[in-house]
């Protein structure tokens, strides 16, 4: 039946299910230019074809356009988009050859797996530090999914598929060239970020490493190419942290990233956007709560400041709406951290952005005094104000628009604080006393 995997790819039920994926995960054009609005027109029109070609063995996929993305950390991140086409058929290829991995994937590997997330990895980890496990070994690898050695993937994709019709238009999208800055580059190994295969072929390759560390009875976590290793000593961490890079080099020749690799303690350890903190609740010695690291602060902030600049040419409500996005999507990723303190620093901090962007709307003096005066501000106070010269920032702090475009008004616009979002959505009623008597400024 598995020689015969390529008529599951290309069942109309399968071929469907993935046109309604693609559409519902949007994406760029690829080189062809092609959206993914015109796909139901080109595949209405040559669908049979594109069938025909990927079951003779004759369909050739089209280049990766490549893209830059900047990280947060000043780096880039090279994205590779297929076609619409190519993405549709990756993504029929995905869904017949998934179930085949995934009933024997193990436990605690949790990036892009059906009813696994990013929050439950988090939590295992707290729960592996709070059990006394607290040397970690942390390791990076060295751009992964550039380096996946295609041989070990593709060896490790027939003990499953053994169809050699699937296994062949899988090569063809491993060696697809990519097109970076008009220039064309052939791949002889990585798995490009962002086709609908490479989350199922990363799991595929790391899987090695998931049986090699429940072998030698390890805790560990692993969210994609993120993992970590959790032991009860430095000497044990040692020991698996060279266990660990010699497997990688030797069976999966893949690098590591010995800067960013280490052994850590809980205070200094990150996982997947959030750290670890000691709690200071009596009779809790030894354990850690969870708060949101320093770098996914301050990209909350940089998005927050982008939304409420006062050159963004916005309406209010728009900006409102952006606001919304932002920190819906924030903070239901982070509602298991502790943060009630700094979120109230930054929504004071945000409501005085959003003061200054009125005030800067305003523009002309005169029209600034008549709105001050609607909002009940005396003439003589709302002349002074609306002439002074202090800039812009220095006034949306100041008590003349605190005092004025107050909480209650805003929250008549449609503003919704941080704070009152997150505890609609936090898991945890009462926080411990670490947060509501440290208070960071943001």
């Amino acid at each position: 039946m598995l020689e015969k995997m390529i008529e599951k790819v290309v069942n109309r039920k399968n071929m469907l299910r993935a046109y309604q994926q693609v559409m519902s995960n949007q994406g760029s054009a690829g080189v062809d230019g092609m959206s993914v609005k015109e796909l139901s027109d080109h595949l209405h029109k040559n669908r049979d074809k594109i069938v025909a070609d990927a079951c003779n063995g004759k369909y050739l996929p089209q280049t990766i356009l490549g893209v830059a993305i900047p990280k947060s950390n000043g780096k880039i991140r090279l994205l590779g988009i297929p076609t619409v086409t190519d993405r549709w058929l990756q993504q029929a290829v995905h869904q017949a050859i998934m179930p085949l991995f995934e009933a024997e994937f193990k436990k605690h590997s949790y990036g892009f797996r059906p009813n696994r997330n990013a929050q439950q990895a988090v939590q295992q980890a707290q729960t592996n530090i709070n059990e006394g496990y607290q040397h970690i070994v942390d390791i990076d690898l060295k751009n992964f999914f550039d380096e996946v050695d295609h041989c070990i993937l593709l060896q490790l994709l027939y003990r499953k598929v053994k169809c050699p019709l699937t296994l062949r238009l899988i090569r063809k999208w491993l060696r697809a060239p990519i097109l970076i800055n008009g220039k064309l580059s052939k791949r002889r190994k990585g798995v490009p970020q962002g086709s609908p295969l490479s989350p199922l072929l990363s799991n595929i390759m790391l899987d090695e490493l998931d049986k090699e560390l429940e072998k030698q009875g390890n805790r560990y976590v692993r969210y994609a190419d993120d993992f970590s290793i959790y032991t009860k000593s430095k000497t044990a961490a040692r020991k698996v942290g060279n266990s660990v890079y010699l497997f990688l080099k030797d069976k999966l020749k893949l690098p590591i990233n010995k800067e960013k690799s280490g052994i850590r303690r809980p205070v200094q350890f990150e996982i997947l956007g959030y750290k670890f903190v000691p709690t200071y609740t009596k009779g809790e010695k030894g354990k850690y709560q969870l708060v949101v690291s320093d770098r996914s602060w301050k990209s909350l902030k940089q998005r927050l400041k982008t939304i409420t600049r006062k050159t963004t040419p916005s309406s209010f409500e728009e900006r409102i709406h952006k606001l919304k996005e932002v920190q819906r999507g924030w903070l239901n990723y982070f509602r298991m951290a502790s943060i009630t303190g700094k979120l109230g620093d930054t929504d004071s901090w945000l409501r005085n952005r959003l003061r200054y962007c009125i005030w800067h709307d305003w523009k002309k003096p005169e029209r600034k005094r008549r709105n001050l005066i609607r909002l009940g501000v005396d003439k003589d106070h709302a002349y002074a104000w609306s002439r002074t010269r202090k800039g812009g920032w220095a006034v949306a702090q100041s008590p003349i628009l605190g005092t004025t475009i107050t909480l209650k008004r805003l929250a008549k616009k449609g503003y919704e604080s941080l704070l009152e979002h997150y505890q609609k959505v936090a898991p945890h009623l009462n926080e411990p006393l670490y947060t509501r008597t440290v208070r960071t400024v943001v």
